[in-house]
């Protein structure tokens, strides 16, 4: 049964349609992953499923309850920013709390609460610290455990990864595929990396100018790519791609007088609509043009 469904979202700011009729579903303890190019509408959807952007229209329902109209304070989510919005004033313990404090937990339970997610996080030596005495991974890490002391039913996590070097990212990410393996927390995350993406989901979404190009788990989108999009912007080196037209036999490669790759003819009789077919060839399977 699904935990977290987006179904038909639209939102529209001005003249401009963001998402166009967004369908996801994510099973509860998913890590599921919002990929695409600057501009695709990631942040939206994000921001939609959080409250912070109402939709224009369509649903968002978590664990069976309707929350599209609810107040972001009602939904029972916590947020992972890529600023790390930590309170400056107060120390790394005092920041973790401060949810649990608006929500009225006493101070044993903030306490031990604390002390538990800190644990979790190494990073119990840095309680009494101040946000401006932290490395950029430290903040992160302490962000995280602001989001992790409430439960929440999900997470949701902004390009939280987009302000470090290259070398933390890569340890920061493990860190966040390690809590998500012993949590089983429900995590959506956003990221215009797609080595973030193929590391960390469950499953994957591709966006692509407000519309999704295929939904899969890193290896059917890493392996089965649903149309030239996706095969080229997924993977590390990228897809090598090649113009060919189909003929009775496979596909005859433009520029290789003679070569002909041999295919199927389920799959050429597809491709005979149009002409020239673009087809991906070398590391992965072949993609059929979209």
């Amino acid at each position: 049964m699904s935990f977290l469904e987006i179904k038909n979202l639209k939102k529209k700011i001005g003249p401009v349609e963001v998402l166009k009729g967004i369908d996801i579903t994510l099973e509860k303890g998913g890590f599921l992953v919002l990929v695409g190019p600057s501009g695709c509408g990631k942040s939206t959807l994000l921001n939609s499923i959080a409250g912070l952007l109402p939709p224009t229209s369509g649903d968002i329902v978590i664990d069976g309850e309707v929350v599209t109209d609810l107040h972001p304070s009602k939904r029972d989510i916590a947020m992972v920013f890529q600023s790390y919005a930590l309170y400056p004033n107060m120390t790394v313990e005092e920041n973790i709390a401060f949810a649990l404090e608006m929500r009225g937990v006493d101070k044993a339970k903030r306490e031990a609460a604390v002390a538990q997610v800190a644990k979790t996080l190494q990073i119990e030596h840095l309680l009494k610290r101040r946000p401006s005495q932290l490395s950029g991974g430290q903040r992160q890490r302490v962000a995280m455990g602001r989001a992790l002391v409430r439960q929440p039913r999900v997470f949701l996590f902004d390009e939280p990864l987009s302000n470090l070097d290259a070398k933390l990212r890569v340890e920061v990410r493990a860190e966040i595929k390690a809590l998500h393996q012993n949590t089983h927390a429900t995590i959506v995350y956003v990221t215009h990396d797609q080595i973030e993406a193929m590391t960390l989901a469950t499953k994957i979404v591709v966006l692509k100018e407000g519309s999704v190009q295929q939904i899969g788990t890193p290896a059917e989108i890493y392996n089965r790519p649903a149309n030239l999009f996706v095969a080229d912007f997924m993977g590390s080196p990228a897809m090598n791609m090649l113009k060919g037209i189909t003929t009775h036999g496979g596909i005859s490669l433009f520029g290789n007088v003679g070569v002909t790759v041999p295919m199927p003819s389920s799959v050429t009789s597809r491709c005979r609509k149009e002409r020239p077919s673009f087809w991906g060839f070398g590391r992965r399977r072949l993609p059929m043009a979209g």
